[in-house]
């Protein structure tokens, strides 16, 4: 059996995606009503977040890549989906730039803010797969 094989059941996940994808239907809904507009520097920021927890998950998976349990296949496909999908929308955005009233825009922004928030989530599910808090 592979260190790396996905036949678990990963609950932390799954909440994790279903978290995100609340956050980013609330957040396009937050920027199509005018009710929260998103800057550059928050963009930057979510960038800049990502391309670090990339850096930081590719140094701890070879690290730890013969101690850890067969949930971290779950772990790593749920935080480079965040990683990389915050990477790429945040430099679309930046690129485009930002219509309050667009609903391109929002959609855009409400997918921006869902990887986000899968890699912030994707993150402490990494974590706890790491630490062997899973079933």
């Amino acid at each position: 059996m592979s260190i790396f094989g996905c036949n678990c059941r990963n609950r932390c996940a799954l909440l994790a995606i279903v978290a995100s994808i609340i956050i980013g239907i609330v957040a396009a809904f937050l920027q199509i009503t005018g009710t929260i507009t998103v800057t550059p520097v928050f963009l930057i920021v979510a960038f800049g977040i990502a391309v670090a927890a990339l850096g930081v998950l590719v140094i701890a998976t070879a690290l730890v890549r013969r101690y850890a349990g067969a949930c971290l296949c779950t772990a790593l496909q749920t935080l480079l989906t965040g990683i990389l999908g915050t990477i790429a929308l945040s430099v679309v955005l930046l690129a485009v730039g930002i219509v309050a009233t667009s609903v391109i825009s929002a959609i855009l922004v409400g997918l921006t803010a869902g990887f986000f928030a899968l890699t912030i989530t994707g993150s402490a599910c990494f974590v706890r797969c790491l630490a062997d808090c899973e079933e």
